[in-house]
């Protein structure tokens, strides 16, 4: 892959998550007190499975609040007195500022710590979580969802961070299955768990039980996790903090998320609204690149992305993220407009490949640490492909519940491979010092992704759904001949409850709704198969990444040798 995937050598320079460019020298035997010293002989003081144990339940508290309360939005709105279409914004207001939160760890890392950092989130999350569950109106509501969602965007990036620091790298991959536990359960559990706790007790509930998991989670953080050497907080780059870049940032990620959550309800782009904020997005995510890459102490260090093997997983990453949430949503969403079910049922009908996930997480950690990350990677997206060619035949208006949670099983059993290697070898290559800022990228990249799938497939859904709404539609005509012996066959019999007059009527009514549904479910059908053909291209990515084993000839130690 060249030198841009390898280990960095004497003389070459990178801006570490501290934002400033070193030059790396060979150090001389004769100071052993030297920092790279330091660096390679450094272990936590505890067993590392503890502190991947405590950071991830940080981790799984704040993935978790990103989809337990979708289900409860109509409680919530009805509650506070606000119609449906201002409860959803209890959600985007807490993806904003989760979205402008999660590149900024590295940064906020080298300012107070890493640990601290983890701390401050960790209480943020946690008194938010409490003004959440007792706000009394929508717009205190949502101001504590903005809070809740700035102080949940550090735990997940920081949580990784804090993993991939604490394990040897070739132990990289099973920590890595444990977050991706974190991170692929989580959603899958959320809308389910979310309609119990609103169903059996109150709205207000799926956020008073965050107080005692983040009690817990910052007592453990605080006995069991250290910074290592190569971190050291300088709190003097908070009064030269890069406010430009913030400003970009903010306006990037604030217009990207509300035109993404509001777009379909809004028309998308003929409505104003959403032109405006698609406007935001372009002059912001503009300004951010040219800005960070230009200054010389930047908020986010992009500069990361010339290193190839990087560059490629963070967009495979986000192809990982975006596929994954686009089917956690599209399958109850099938499940509840078509079939009937309650939020409740659908979301259980996605806890067995929650399960499974138990299964194939820790033998594709074990996978990851034993075979090239490219292989690992491109097997799981063979499986990805599979799954959505299997769902697309699967998908019917009669299907049982058994095969709507078979079908979950198999959508969710290629993720940890891809997951976990595509997140292991982001590290590969990379100095120590860039681990909170590879972490930041690589959880934002994902977000980002899941945002748009969503967006994107929930619209494909749509437009799809009519387009072969009026394909039907020209076999509705008597000179049909099924159609027209159906038609009058169930207006017959109609007519015999109803009568001879409505019959005929209700007839038609009863086959435009058969229609429909049908429209709908080959909609679906669709989506899915632009989900197979994208898995594919996916594949042959997987293979652009660097062939070496982590830990092997051509990973690197991470440091700064």
């Amino acid at each position: 892959m060249g030198s841009n995937t390898g280990v960095l050598t004497a003389g070459e320079s990178l801006p570490d998550s501290g934002n400033q460019t070193k030059t790396m020298q060979n150090p001389s035997p004769s100071a052993p007190g030297q920092a790279v010293d330091e660096h390679a002989t450094w272990k936590p003081r505890v067993n590392p499975w503890l502190i991947a144990m405590t950071v991830a339940l940080a981790a799984f508290m704040e993935v978790l609040d990103t989809s337990i309360a979708n289900v409860a939005l109509p409680h919530i709105a009805g509650n506070l007195g606000a119609s449906t279409n201002e409860g959803t914004w209890v959600l985007t207001s807490y993806l904003v500022a989760n979205a402008i939160v999660l590149p900024l760890g590295g940064w906020a890392s080298s300012v107070m710590g890493r640990k601290n950092f983890f701390l401050l989130c960790i209480t943020i999350f946690t008194i938010s979580s409490f003004a959440c569950g007792i706000a009394p109106t929508l717009p205190i509501l949502l101001l504590c969802r903005v809070l809740q969602g700035a102080g949940g965007g550090g735990l997940q990036p920081m949580a990784q961070a804090i993993m991939a620091d604490s394990f040897d790298e070739r132990k990289r991959g099973q920590a890595f299955a444990l977050y991706g536990l974190v991170a692929v359960l989580a959603p899958s559990i959320g809308p389910s768990l979310g309609g119990w706790i609103t169903d059996s007790y109150s709205w207000r509930w799926i956020f008073y039980i965050n107080i005692p998991v983040g009690f817990l989670a910052y007592v453990l953080v605080t006995r069991l996790v250290d910074d290592p050497p190569w971190i050291k907080p300088d709190i003097k780059k908070l009064i030269n903090m890069d406010y430009v870049g913030l400003g970009f940032l903010t306006l990037a990620m604030g217009g990207l998320q509300i035109m993404l959550d509001k777009g379909e309800e809004n028309d998308w782009f003929s409505s104003g609204f959403i032109q405006f904020f698609a406007l935001m997005f372009v002059v912001g995510i503009a300004g951010l690149i040219v800005w960070e890459l230009r200054h010389k102490d930047p908020l986010i260090n992009l500069r990361l992305f010339r290193f190839k093997n990087f560059a490629i997983c963070c967009f495979l990453m986000m192809l990982v993220g975006g596929v994954l949430n686009a089917s956690t949503v599209l399958q109850p969403q099938f499940l509840q407009q078509l079939l009937g079910y309650t939020a409740t049922n659908a979301g259980l009908a996605l806890t067995a490949g929650g399960i499974s996930l138990l299964v194939v997480m820790p033998f594709a950690g074990w996978a990851t640490g034993k075979f090239p990350a490219r292989n690992v990677a491109a097997c799981g997206f063979i499986i990805f492909a599979f799954s959505f060619w299997y769902s697309t035949t699967q998908l019917s208006l009669d299907m049982s519940f058994n095969r709507a949670s078979w079908l979950r099983v198999i959508q969710l059993a290629p993720i940890p491979f891809a997951f976990i290697s595509i997140t292991t070898a982001a590290y590969v290559g990379m100095p120590k010092e860039a681990s909170n800022q590879v972490a930041g990228l690589i959880n934002f990249v994902r977000n980002i992704g899941g945002s748009i799938f969503i967006a994107i497939t929930g619209a494909a859904v749509t437009n799809r759904a009519l387009h072969h709404e009026a394909l039907l539609q020209n076999h509705m005509n008597t000179l049909s001949i099924p159609f027209d012996e159906y038609s009058k066959a169930l207006g017959a019999g109609l007519g015999q409850h109803f009568g001879t007059a409505n019959g005929s009527g209700l007839a038609s009514g009863n086959i435009y709704e058969m229609l429909v549904r049908q429209a709908a479910m080959q909609g679906y059908q669709d989506v899915y198969k632009m989900l197979f053909w994208m898995a594919l291209g996916m594949v042959f990515l997987a293979f652009m990444l660097n062939k070496n084993r982590p830990g092997g000839s051509g990973g690197g130690g991470g440091g700064m040798h």
